[in-house]
């Protein structure tokens, strides 16, 4: 029997997009969505919300020059309406908000259109946007946009976002002041009178849900009665910014489920869009899919709507890029390139051969400094992994200029191939051999850590008793947890860190991040950490050593090292670096920031020698750095250690 097309229904209000297996209710010129019926179910949305708060793209603006990262927050009510595609296989409705003179300073100065598709046996719909700034047009800062779907908490108590973080969640009532107390930021609560006794003493904080890019392509809840998906796919990253390491939230209590397109999370002011004045600029994102499944089997197991989410999932990525949106703004796969080649790495004092970037991410990003891709915020991004030789392939690029980037698991630094690639639509572009020769002066006398541009292997505490998420207790992600800052002065109260080559183990004795030490006032100071390390000879007095100090991620600190004396000015001085505030949003990463200390030889000892690295100063329990990897190099022309 032949399924049912897709029908709309024009009201005043509200138009509905009904493909015979679902129905979508988006107010009518606003754009927003009030109702998504589904298996017997008449709203998976919050009910109990205003129309205007169940599902809808906001953002957060501020005028030019504003500072921190806090603005005017928008859920985008578009003013009119129109129907882009209507026929039996498919219906595509657009949104559009356009910006004139008259709303300077009190509306971002785009246009924006929101569309929504829905298709033929689809069991969910699509919705993308175009954002534009006309050059003549003011210059303003945009700090974060995304789309949110608020749904019935009555109905959706699963949560689900890998195949290892998945749990039941407390209700959005349980956060409330009287069953709650607030910690030391308002996302994070002690559930301490909730609703149901199994969250009692637990942390609820949205943070602990944050996902990189690369691995935010599914999450969503479940509702058991009946059993029903609500699941949110982003098949493909490319307008993402700031690449596939960014971590972005996800979903949470609410029961809350969101497609971030730009935040500052993790990053800060670094990652804010800061348009001047005399700037055009265009950008789609999108488009993202909302699919929702449903059991046929009465008595199957409502989690196993997870693994059929995944398995969609795989088919959207499988299928990007959509050959059904219709804005011309958005290109098929006909229209893009791609580029391929294979990464080598020279390091002479690992191998005397070139050695394949097994693993390394390989990106196109627009035009800049080596590494910048990290904080590249206005334009599409494009990465893969390159295999286990070195070869990789970008498929599906937008036309344009680009450099090629790239990091490689087990090496520090970042690789730019220096001359502009321009992709043309239908062609492919292969690179040949790239060699990435990562910093290296000499040989290397200890390192600590490994070079991942994470700090998840260096000691995470358990949490405080008092601060539990029970799903992060024994679990590879356990730097999830809250308050982890304040184990250090648990775990060194009157002494700081110090780690002693080729006795300590960074496993079990370096912190997983240098933070502040909280006194019993309540105050805070700064902190000293020291590697202690011996030389076997005398050190080269007119030779430089190489002290290579690579950063997961850095908040409101000021990193110096000093050699041997404590009491002397700092040999290196980082300045003030930094507002991830990754510490407090347990992301175990942030910008990646590498430094490079030369240490002159006849500051070193044979024998015993000590790095002391210092914080000086404190402002907030959240200050302070993770590292990613540490290494000292001997000068080239050490004793036993010559090219080979």
């Amino acid at each position: 029997m032949p399924s049912q097309g897709v029908k709309l229904y024009v009201q005043d209000k509200h138009v509905v997009l009904d493909n015979g297996i679902l129905q979508v209710t988006i107010s009518n010129p606003d754009g927003i969505l009030t109702a998504i019926q589904y298996n017997g179910i008449d709203n998976l949305l919050a009910v109990e919300n205003q129309e205007a708060d169940r599902g809808y793209w906001d953002l957060v603006w501020n005028l030019a020059g504003s500072k921190g990262t806090k603005g005017k927050f928008d859920r985008i009510e578009a003013t009119s309406f129109e129907v882009i595609v209507e026929n039996e296989d498919q219906v595509e409705l657009s949104f559009t908000r356009t910006w004139n003179p008259s709303l300077e300073g009190k509306v971002v100065p785009l246009n924006i259109e929101k569309r929504f598709i829905m298709l033929r046996n689809s069991s969910g719909f699509y919705t993308y946007a175009i954002y534009e700034h006309l050059k003549e047009w003011p210059a303003f800062n945009l700090d974060r946009f995304r789309v949110a779907f608020k749904l019935r908490k009555d109905k959706f108590h699963y949560m689900a976002m890998a195949d290892n973080r998945q749990r039941y969640m407390p209700l959005p009532d349980d956060r409330l002041p009287y069953r709650s107390q607030t910690l030391a930021y308002p996302e994070a609560v002690l559930l301490v009178d909730p609703m149901e006794t199994e969250f009692r003493g637990e942390v609820d904080d949205k943070y602990q849900y944050s996902c990189e890019n690369k691995d935010n392509r599914v999450h969503g809840w479940i509702c058991n009665d009946p059993p029903v998906g609500f699941w949110q796919i982003t098949p493909s990253d490319e307008f993402r910014s700031a690449g596939p390491h960014k971590q972005n939230l996800t979903s949470h209590v609410g029961p809350t489920t969101l497609a971030v397109m730009h935040s500052v999370h993790y990053s800060g002011e670094d990652l804010i869009l800061k348009f001047g004045s005399n700037e055009a600029w265009k950008k789609v994102f999108g488009p993202i899919f909302i699919y929702l499944n449903s059991l046929s089997d009465a008595g199957g197991n409502p989690l196993s709507l997870w693994e059929d989410a995944k398995q969609q999932m795989r088919i959207e990525v499988q299928d990007w890029p959509y050959t059904f949106p219709a804005s011309q703004d958005f290109p098929q796969s006909h229209q893009r390139g791609n580029v391929s080649g294979r990464l080598l790495v020279k390091d002479r004092y690992v191998c005397k051969d070139y050695i394949p970037a097994n693993g390394a991410y390989v990106g196109l990003a627009p035009p800049g400094d080596v590494g910048s891709w990290q904080s590249e915020v206005k334009g599409y991004q494009f990465w893969t992994r390159a295999d286990e030789d070195g070869y990789f392939c970008i498929n599906n690029i937008w036309t344009g200029d680009y450099n090629l980037y790239a990091w490689v698991p087990g090496f520090i630094g970042d690789y730019k191939y220096d001359v502009i690639i321009t992709p043309s639509a239908g062609y492919d572009i292969f690179m040949g051999d790239l060699v990435y020769e990562p910093p290296r002066d000499g040989p290397t006398l200890w390192e600590i850590g490994v070079p991942d541009r994470t700090a998840a292997e260096f000691y995470v505490p358990d949490p405080s008793p008092m601060f539990v998420n029970r799903l992060y207790v024994n679990h590879p992600d356990r730097f999830r947890q809250y308050g982890l800052w304040e184990r250090y002065a648990d775990l060194y109260p009157d002494k700081d860190l110090v780690y002693t080559v080729g006795v300590s183990d960074y496993t079990k004795d370096w912190f997983f991040a240098q933070v502040t030490r909280k006194n019993d006032d309540n105050t805070y100071q700064g902190t000293t950490w020291q590697i202690k390390f011996k030389l076997d000879c005398a050190a080269n007095e007119t030779e430089t050593y190489k002290l290579r100090l690579a950063l997961a991620t850095a908040h409101a600190a000021e990193l110096q090292v000093r050699v041997n004396d404590d009491g002397k000015s700092p040999l290196f001085s980082s300045g003030q670096i930094g507002k991830d505030n990754t510490i407090a949003r347990h992301g175990i990463h942030g910008l990646y920031r590498l430094y490079h200390v030369g240490i002159p030889g006849n500051l070193l000892l044979e024998g015993d020698n000590t790095i002391f690295l210092t914080q000086p100063k404190s402002t907030s329990p959240f200050q302070g750095i993770m590292y990613d990897y540490i290494r000292l190099e001997g000068p080239a022309s050490s004793n036993g250690n010559k090219k080979p």
